[in-house]
C-alpha cells in the first residue's frame, strides 16, 4: 500500500511551534510516495533556509490522515 507524504514549509510565528503566519504563502513542496524521498525533499528545503529561524519545513504523513489504522512507516 502506498504511504503518501507531504512536504511543506513556511514562516512560523515562533520557531518552537508549527503555527504558520500566512497560510497563503505556504511552500507546498510536493507529495512523495515514501518517507525516504519526502525526507530528501524536506532536508533540501530545510538546509536552504537554515539561516532563517522563522522558516520551517515539515513532513506530513498523509497516509496516517487518510487511513488512521495503517501501521507506522
Amino acid at each position: 500500500m502506498q504511504k503518501l507524504h507531504l512536504v511543506m514549509g513556511g514562516r512560523v510565528k515562533d520557531p518552537r511551534s508549527l503555527e504558520f503566519t500566512d497560510l497563503k504563502e505556504l511552500d507546498l513542496v510536493g507529495v512523495y510516495p515514501d518517507f525516504a524521498s519526502a525526507q530528501e525533499a524536506w532536508k533540501s528545503n530545510a538546509q536552504r533556509t537554515v539561516d532563517d529561524a522563522e522558516m520551517k519545513y515539515v513532513i506530513v504523513h498523509l497516509h496516517r490522515l487518510l487511513e488512521p489504522g495503517l501501521s507506522e512507516d
